[in-house]
C-alpha cells in the first residue's frame, strides 16, 4: 500500500488520483475531514469523481506521533506532500514544525516500518546559491548560510537534511525540487497557494507585473515524474522539476488571455516592490492583519533565477508540457 501526506493540497490531490488510475492501493491521512471535500472536487473537476471512493481515508496529523503508528501500518511507499506554506516571517516557528519536525517523523517511521522507498517533495526554494561563475541553480549548487532566506525556504531545506539523514540510516529515497507548480484553473477556491493565488489575483484585475523570472511547472508533470521515480531503479537522489524558466509578466500576460480579463499593464520595479513590502508590513502591524506581501516575496517578484532541469531529463528522458497551453487548456475546463 502507498501513504500519501497533503492529500488534500495541490501536490497531493493529484498525486492521489494518478496513483488511484495505474491501479496503486492509496491510502491519504487528512487533520480536517471537510478538506477532504477539496480532494474530491479536485477529482470531479477532471471527470474522475468515482476513482476517488477508492482512497482510503484515515485521520492523522504528521506531528501526531500516535496517529502515524496507525497511518503507517501495512505501507510499503511514501509520498511526503503535506507542508505549511507561508512567506509570513511570523510563521517562522510554524513553519519549522511542520516542515521539519513533521518530515523527521515521516522518515522516522518509514525507517521502523521498512518502507522500500519514500519520495520527499521539496522545493526550488530550498536549492543552493549561485555562486559569482554560476549561471543556472542545478541539484548540486551549494547552499550558502550567509545569504538570506526565506523562512519557508529555510524550513524546506532544513526537511530535506532530515530525509538525507535517513538516507544514511537506510531508508532509500527520492527528493523532488519543483518549481512554481501551475494547477487547473477551477471554478471555486479549491486550493489557496501557488497558481490558484495567480489565477485569482489576475481575475481580480492585477495591475502590476514584474519582469523577475522564475522555474514553472505543470502539475500533472509533477506527479507523473513522481510516480516513475518511484516505479524506477533510480533511488538516492534528488531532482529539479521545472519545464521552463519564465518571466512572471509572461505568465500574467498568459493567465489573463485564457480568462479574457485585462492584462496587468504597470511594471512594478524593484525599488516599488521593496516600498510595497515595507508599507504591507506596518499596516499588518498597526491593525494585526496578515501580510500579503513580505521582503521575501517582493525579492522573489524580481529576482531573476535560472534553475536547470537536465538531471531529469537524463534521467528519464522527461519532455515537459509547454506551461502557457497548459494554462491555455486548463481554462477549458
Amino acid at each position: 500500500m502507498v501513504l500519501v501526506t497533503g492529500g488534500t493540497g495541490l501536490v497531493g490531490s493529484h498525486l492521489l488520483l494518478h496513483l488511484i488510475e495505474n491501479g496503486e492501493n492509496v491510502r491519504a491521512i487528512y487533520r480536517n475531514r471537510d478538506h477532504i471535500q477539496k480532494t474530491k472536487s479536485l477529482f470531479e473537476l477532471y471527470k474522475k469523481g468515482g476513482l476517488f471512493e477508492k482512497i482510503n481515508w484515515l485521520e492523522a496529523d504528521i506531528l501526531d506521533v500516535p496517529s502515524l503508528e496507525i497511518a503507517f501500518i501495512g505501507i510499503e511507499y511514501v509520498y511526503h506532500a503535506a507542508a505549511l506554506i507561508s512567506f509570513d516571517p511570523k510563521d517562522e516557528n510554524a513553519l519549522r514544525k511542520t516542515n521539519i519536525e513533521g518530515t523527521a517523523n515521516m522518515v522516522n517511521f518509514s525507517l521502523a516500518k521498512e518502507v522500500k522507498k519514500f519520495c520527499f517533495v521539496s522545493s526550488i526554494a530550498a536549492l543552493g546559491d549561485l555562486a559569482p561563475h554560476e549561471t543556472y541553480i542545478t541539484e548540486e549548487t551549494d547552499w550558502n548560510p550567509e545569504k538570506p532566506h526565506s523562512d519557508y525556504a529555510i524550513s524546506k531545506y532544513g526537511a530535506e537534511m532530515e530525509v538525507w539523514r535517513a538516507l544514511q540510516e537506510g531508508l532509500d529515497i527520492i527528493i523532488l525540487n519543483p518549481g512554481v507548480i501551475l494547477g487547473p484553473i477551477p471554478k471555486t477556491k479549491i486550493f489557496e497557494h501557488g497558481s490558484s493565488e495567480l489565477y485569482i489575483k489576475v481575475k481580480n484585475g492585477l495591475s502590476f507585473y514584474t519582469l523577475g523570472s522564475t522555474g514553472f511547472i505543470v502539475i500533472k508533470d509533477v506527479v507523473r515524474i513522481a510516480f516513475e521515480l518511484m516505479k524506477s531503479d533510480i533511488k538516492n537522489e534528488r531532482f529539479t522539476l521545472i519545464a521552463d524558466n519564465v518571466v512572471f509578466r509572461d505568465v500574467l500576460n498568459t493567465i489573463a488571455e485564457a480568462l479574457k480579463v485585462k492584462k496587468p499593464g504597470i511594471h512594478a520595479k524593484p525599488m516599488f516592490m521593496n516600498f510595497l513590502w515595507i508599507a504591507d508590513w506596518t499596516f499588518s502591524t498597526l491593525f494585526f492583519q496578515k501580510r500579503t506581501i513580505t521582503k521575501a516575496t517582493a525579492k522573489a517578484s524580481y529576482s531573476k533565477n535560472l534553475y536547470s532541469n537536465e538531471k531529469i531529463k537524463t534521467a528519464l528522458g522527461t519532455v515537459f508540457l509547454d506551461v502557457h497551453q497548459y494554462i491555455k487548456e486548463v481554462s477549458k475546463l
